[in-house]
């Protein structure tokens, strides 16, 4: 039996160090009903080059598998979907910066990461910004002050060199998270989420120039922000908090430096009174509120909102998407590069593991693509799935890769 076996990434094989992942997932497996596995495995120890050691291809010889299950399908992949397996945002993080990075072949590593700590979701959120192009420093974790093996194997894979697009720094630290040893470090910090978000806004002005447009969003409700953060990583546009206190100092001053700039509200007027966007508006000379009582509907308005340039306008099939559970704020922060590259989709939410919410079964329904007479030529869309059967059912994700297949047109009767 494949006991100590859990799947984890890709529609294709994506190599994942082993001890990358022991402490949270288990071996990464890609499996089939024969008694030969092939494992992804990590390299040997530093050579001495400060690079991080190429993977190596074993081949290990485990018991077949006796039942379909035990494949890791449909819970690994559908034809439409790829699950990010993990238990926690830790592990997810990990796993999404080494399948938008790979690292290996000589494809180089991002120039940067950026390290938040788990537990600081706003930040997380905010710093989806920095992911974007041309900084494109992917999001990882730590905790509790300490960098999780994970994490430390991660940035060890990625091998952040630091570039011109990153003013020579390889690593951006915001907040509490802990700082890595050995790296040029730019540490960004604050008091308060509305602070911190407001550090990250003046970072990535300093190394991309003014923002096209500014997100404000709530730092009380991670369910009605989290979808800011796949649009701020596929444009960089910066993610700015208010509370229903109103608008904090560090916010304030963020929104008059860049007074001229298009600023896009996200959150219902129950989240983010009429009040707080008056004094919005008082120093933003163009402010538009996008957004939604129920979170998953919230997410919803927000992919297919377009505003100018601002926004995503999905509105038709041929897309990717990205799904987190509501629950789990600091996913969105671990998918952000899935929106910024590949096939470049909005982060949608729902709010409960086990059944798929009817706004959203209703939304991906409305952009199942369609054929005449050959599928080959169609449209097509893909759906990110991030965390593990606790996060989002293997039975909701049957339903959701019904909703992407592409499917015969009638066109007419008779």
């Amino acid at each position: 039996m494949l006991t100590e076996i859990r799947y984890f990434l890709s529609d294709v094989v994506y190599w994942v160090r082993t001890h990358l992942l022991a402490s949270a997932l288990g071996a990464l497996v890609v499996a089939a009903a024969v008694v030969g596995i092939v494992l992804l495995v990590g390299g040997g120890d530093d050579d001495g080059t400060g690079e991080a050691p190429a993977p190596r291809v074993l081949v290990r010889e485990v018991e077949a598998p006796e039942r379909a299950e035990d494949l890791g399908f449909p819970a690994f992949a559908t034809k439409n979907t790829t699950r990010v397996a993990g238990p926690d945002p830790i592990a997810n993080a990990a796993a999404v910066a080494l399948a938008a990075y790979p690292s290996t072949g000589g494809v180089e590593g991002p120039d940067a990461v950026t390290i938040v700590d788990v537990e600081q979701w706003q930040a997380g959120i905010a710093a989806a910004s920095l992911v974007a192009d041309p900084v494109g420093a992917p999001i990882l974790f730590s905790q509790d002050g300490e960098l999780p093996e994970l994490t430390e194997n991660a940035i060890a894979a990625l091998a952040p060199a630091g570039s011109p697009d990153t003013d020579g720094r390889q690593i951006f630290a915001v907040g509490a998270a802990a700082r890595p040893d050995g790296f040029d470090t730019a540490e960004l910090e604050g008091g308060n989420p509305a602070a911190l978000a407001a550090e990250i806004e003046r970072l990535r002005a300093q190394l991309t120039g003014p923002p096209q447009h500014i997100v404000v969003t709530t730092s009380a409700d991670p369910a009605i922000a989290m979808p800011a953060a796949g649009w701020a990583a596929r444009s960089g546009d910066p993610i700015l908090f208010v509370d229903e206190g109103g608008v904090p100092e560090a916010t304030a001053k963020a929104l008059g430096r860049n007074k001229n700039v298009p600023v896009y509200v996200l959150g219902d007027r129950k989240t983010i009174p009429s009040e707080v966007m008056d004094e919005i508006k008082k120093i933003a000379r163009t402010v538009e509120r996008i957004g939604a009582e129920d979170p998953v509907e919230n997410a919803i308005e927000f992919a297919r909102a377009a505003s100018g340039s601002f926004g995503w306008n999905i509105n038709d099939p041929g897309h990717g998407f990205v799904i987190v559970n509501a629950e789990r704020p600091g996913d969105a922060a671990a998918a952000a590069p899935l929106s910024a590259g590949g096939s470049w989709g909005p982060l949608l939410v729902t709010t409960e593991a086990g059944r798929l919410p009817d706004p959203l079964r209703g939304y991906l329904l409305d952009l199942k693509p369609g054929y005449e007479t050959d599928p080959t030529r169609a449209v097509y869309n893909h759906v990110w799935l991030i965390g593990d059967d606790e996060a989002i059912s293997v039975n909701v994700q049957a339903q959701i890769d019904d909703l992407a297949e592409v499917a015969p047109v009638r066109s007419g009767a008779g």
